[in-house]
């Protein structure tokens, strides 16, 4: 069955490598500072930025260009044939003001609605390109300073850094993003998507600061980033309970690969709103350093729905992160609290190949007692950890490929749990 679901695997990589080619005319640039953009850090540029960006639209498409400085911004909306870069020791910087950022249609949490935009909003565009090397900040420090976590004053949601939605044949490249306010990238309903050399930071005390979130796309690829955060370094999404049953639009033909995945939650992530499904997706040749909570993370709720499956992890190395695995269908059960599904949720041939390091804890594995976790297999890896493996509601698990050395106690506690024969 391995064999089976990496040759799934690869035959998405190879359909990404035929998406639609990007125009090799040059560009005309749109410097900002040439209509009125100011890089003091104290002057608010919104209307300059966006009249830039009207201006490139309307005369048929370039790159609007953030030269060296701090521009201060709210909600910015790029059209059409307009693409940004960020140069070098150039800061596109969100400023913490909820009247700056508009309300949008688009999903907030697997449910779709009216919500906060982002800092930099990209609706509905093919061929979009977001480069430099620059830096696009969403101080979120100072959103958390203003309206701390319990902060009822806030009452629209923190804007994520950049929003991709319905959009395809895009390109992220090289920029740093730092200290998102929410989610850093968003990549919602949209295909053909390469994602590279981004450097993602946020201070770990900012709630909800996942590095990139994939939400119901397909051919997406992400390589060689560098995540720092305080949740999901990467996560994978498709809607959530009856909503994202609705919209019934999965993540797929996914590949994560050569990214190093610093503090946060998880490395990658599944869920938990998973209702749409995910399916083909293969994180390989990947680092994940010390105190990342949970590396190999899958995450559900018995009101969810749809299918995780088809999941490959390989030829990742653990530098003393807390857990290597964590799978749980019964994530963060606090009210409310959604009926369960008809059917449940369903996670199921997950593939774990070469998987070498040190680690607090080996993890846990929870699936339901009415839907088990299914045909979970582990090849060539070997973990040294203080605290073993516990396992519940699992069927079709292969083990033989999982060598464990533990401190304390057993290496792998089985409840209710069906391994295969081997």
């Amino acid at each position: 069955m391995v064999k089976i679901y990496t040759a799934i695997n690869l035959i998405s990589i190879i359909i990404f490598s035929f998406c639609p080619l990007r125009s090799a005319v040059p560009e005309k640039n749109y410097l900002i500072t040439d209509f009125g953009a100011i890089g003091d850090g104290l002057i608010l540029n919104t209307t300059a930025i966006q009249s830039v960006i009207d201006k490139c639209a309307k005369d048929g498409g370039g790159s609007v260009v953030i030269p060296e400085g701090t521009f201060l911004s709210g909600a910015l909306f790029l059209k059409q044939g307009v693409n940004l870069h960020v140069e070098k020791n150039a800061i596109l910087k969100g400023t913490i003001n909820p009247d700056d950022y508009p309300q949008v249609f688009t999903r907030w949490e697997g449910v779709e609605c009216d919500w906060t935009s982002a800092l930099v909003n990209a609706f509905d565009m093919t061929g979009l390109k977001i480069t430099g090397e620059g830096t696009i900040d969403g101080s979120g420090e100072k959103w958390m300073e203003r309206y701390p976590r319990f902060n009822n004053d806030l009452k629209v949601g923190r804007p994520r850094l950049i929003a991709v939605q319905n959009c395809n044949d895009v390109l992220v490249s090289g920029i740093s993003l730092k200290n998102q306010a929410c989610w850093g990238l968003f990549i919602l309903y949209s295909t053909d998507v390469l994602i590279e050399n981004l450097t993602i930071t946020a201070e770990h005390h900012i709630i909800s600061s996942d590095g990139i979130d994939i939400d119901s796309g397909k051919r997406i690829r992400i390589s060689g980033c560098d995540i720092d955060v305080n949740d999901d370094c990467i996560s994978i999404k498709s809607g959530k309970d009856e909503d994202g049953r609705r919209v019934n639009l999965p993540a797929e033909e996914i590949l994560i690969e050569k990214c190093r995945f610093r503090y946060g939650h998880g490395g990658v992530a599944m869920g938990s709103e998973m209702s749409g499904g995910i399916r083909n997706v293969e994180i390989r040749d990947c680092v994940m350093e010390a105190d990342n909570w949970a590396p190999i993370r899958f995450k559900s709720q018995p009101s969810r729905g749809g299918v995780v499956e088809n999941i490959t992890f390989r030829d990742i190395v653990l530098n003393n992160t807390r857990k290597a695995f964590e799978f749980n269908m019964e994530w963060r059960m606090v009210p409310p609290i959604n009926p369960p599904s008809d059917p449940l949720p369903v996670v199921r041939n997950i593939t774990i190949i070469n998987i070498n390091g040190k680690v607090n804890s080996v993890g846990d594995m929870y699936g339901l007692k009415e839907s088990p976790i299914q045909n979970v297999s582990f090849k060539d890896c070997n973990i040294i950890a203080q605290k073993g493996f516990i396992i519940e509601n699992v069927e079709g698990l292969d083990v033989s490929g999982l060598h464990l050395t533990v401190e304390e106690g057993d290496a792998i506690v089985y409840k209710n749990t069906q391994q295969k024969d081997n």
